[in-house]
């Protein structure tokens, strides 16, 4: 299985948990018939087409086409790894993960997460003692920061040493090669290694369940760049992560509200003078993975940028991103800061009641837009007009279908003059989802009693597989269909999950995801006998084409008494398949 967990682990998680109530506790479901229903969260859309199957323990949307088990929602609604989300469920149902005693680079996390915690400890020791750290500390005392503030966030520091935390691995061959997937210490080309950080003030980072993933470092003194992240490492993704998120998620959830910020010092101002509902971006722009994760806790995010023309270049690109998530009831709002002014100075001066004030009049998104827009444009102009909806177009298009979308092409109309084609800005949805709601292909013989046996597993019971060739272009195919039915006549309880997880790490996984919810539109008193057709129909092709082969050999070989008989005895069985398909 992924990540080495036993395949008799994951059999158990899965006989433990149920889908329907895993994602109706992130999607409220209701029940239609032997199923449940719901809007799709993977995509935008108004009439629901989500199904998930309590029988066959398996998800599907007939609009995007997302499907899969529970282990599958939990990584894809999450974003997370396998591993991550096995532990999320088996946590939630009182499972242990078994110890593998297996180290493997696709494997470390835990010895990852160990040595990133070790480094955190490390760094909060040399706050008070190293050499050098009185200026680390001046520096936070002129923020503002406190030894207790310094002591909540785990501010540590890391020496102007280049093997202060490398020597801590005392030369250990293998712990250096995990310090360095972790993102803690970097390789020399001429051999050994180095401390990342040097001459830092260092911000430990957590990921969303509190973990130590990664950090971040401010200079001390003069030296680029001012501030450094930890390299990606296995257990760290930039795009994916946002400081203090873990820690301010009560407080977003109370206000329903979150402020996203650019540093740490200023996460850290604001959340010390009482504005707890603050996360900030890791040096890089804001990302769809930051919004999906802040708008899965509220329905509200405010960006907090400097209002100079490098700050407004920064609201632009997260503007363009949060287009695309703008969709039941959600909300966007930028607050631009006076000249010269971050979080931290301006709360500092100014107070917590004044800031406060400041985010409720923060700039709506559609109003940052149109403004941003007119102001490239003379709307005095014909032309000029013209040029303000040739702007908006394109960037209306992200907007998911809903009411604000309709009020922006109002506004748009308004301001341009020019008449808005609602057909032009949903016609990219429109084709998306036209692609994933055509009836089902027809799949062939092979595919078909492969998916049949996949969601059915039952059906392996009634009967066994006839005597297959697995040689040509089905080969492999056929060795899935094997596998499959040794599978469920092994283990008789089996579900369409068990079955399709028993694949996650095989290259023909996402093909059997597609396979367990293809539509046969059969009853399941009709499913017996079709399965058995389907394999008549599989065993008559062999037939033919052995039949053919045969009929292509040399006349020589055609006066053989054997040759008569083996292509006498073909043809008769080719005859009684043929009755059995043509009963379907």
């Amino acid at each position: 299985m992924s990540g080495r967990l036993p395949r008799e682990f994951i059999d158990q998680l899965l006989s433990r948990i149920d889908v329907v109530e895993i994602v109706d506790r992130c999607v409220p479901l209701k029940k239609a018939g032997k199923d449940f229903k719901a809007c799709c969260p993977f995509h935008d859309e108004k009439t629901p087409s989500f199904t998930v199957s309590p029988s066959k323990q398996f998800y599907h949307c007939f609009g995007c086409g997302a499907s899969g088990t529970a282990i599958t929602f939990v990584m894809e609604f999450n974003h997370l790894g396998f591993r991550e989300a096995v532990e999320d469920l088996a946590n939630a149902v009182g499972l242990s993960i078994p110890d593998t005693g297996l180290e493997h680079q696709d494997n470390d996390t835990p010895r990852l997460l160990e040595h990133l915690e070790e480094a955190k400890q490390f760094y909060k020791r040399q706050l008070r003692s190293a050499p050098g750290a009185e200026a680390a500390i001046a520096y936070l005392k002129k923020r503002g920061i406190s030894g207790e503030v310094a002591a909540e966030f785990e501010i540590g520091y890391a020496p102007d040493d280049w093997q202060s935390l490398a020597g801590t691995a005392a030369g250990d061959s293998q712990k250096l090669t995990e310090m360095t997937r972790a993102g803690l210490i970097s390789q020399r080309e001429t051999g050994g290694h180095y401390d990342r950080f040097r001459s830092r003030i260092v911000f430990p980072i957590n990921d969303r369940r509190g973990r130590t993933v990664a950090f971040g470092g401010r200079i001390i003194g003069q030296g680029e760049p001012k501030y450094l992240n930890s390299a990606e490492s296995p257990v760290f993704n930039k795009s994916a992560e946002l400081y203090h998120l873990h820690q301010a998620r009560a407080a977003i959830a109370k206000q329903d509200e979150v402020l996203v910020v650019e540093g740490y010092l200023d996460v850290i101002a604001l959340v010390q003078h009482g504005v707890g509902n603050t996360v900030a971006t890791l040096g890089t722009a804001t990302t769809p993975l930051h919004l999906q994760q802040l708008f899965r806790l509220t329905s509200s995010v405010v960006f907090c940028f400097d209002g100079d023309r490098a700050g407004r270049t920064a609201a632009w690109r997260a503007l363009q991103v949060a287009l695309s998530e703008l969709r039941d009831g959600r909300q966007a709002s930028f607050l631009f800061l006076p000249e010269g002014e971050d979080p931290d100075s301006l709360i500092r001066a100014q107070g917590p009641d004044t800031f406060r004030l400041l985010v409720d009049k923060a700039t709506p998104l559609p109003d940052f837009l149109f403004d941003s827009l007119a102001g490239e444009t003379d709307l005095s102009r014909m032309d000029g007009r013209a040029r303000l909806a040739a702007l908006a177009t394109p960037l209306l298009e992200k907007i998911p279908q809903g009411p604000l979308l309709d009020l922006m092409q109002q506004r748009l109309t308004e301001l341009s003059g020019v008449r808005t084609d609602p057909t032009r800005l949903t016609n990219k949805s429109a084709q998306h989802k036209t692609t994933r709601t055509q009836p089902d292909k027809r799949l062939t013989p092979l595919a078909t009693a492969i998916s049949l046996l996949i969601q059915h597993p039952h059906l392996a019971n009634e009967g066994s597989l006839p005597p297959l060739d697995k040689e040509g272009d089905d080969a492999r195919g056929l060795d899935l269909l094997m596998t499959i039915d040794q599978l469920a006549r092994s283990e008789t309880n089996l579900s369409t999950a068990g079955v399709v997880e028993r694949f996650r790490d095989d290259k023909d996984f996402l093909t059997l995801e597609k396979l367990a919810v293809h539509n046969h539109h059969l009853d399941d008193n009709q499913l017996v006998e079709f399965y058995r057709q389907t394999l008549a129909t599989l065993e008559e092709q062999q037939v033919s084409a052995h039949i053919t082969a045969l009929l292509a050999r040399s006349d020589s070989q055609e006066e053989s008494a054997t040759y008569r008989e083996r292509l006498a005895s073909l043809f008769k069985r080719q005859q009684s398949l043929r009755h059995v398909r043509e009963k379907r």
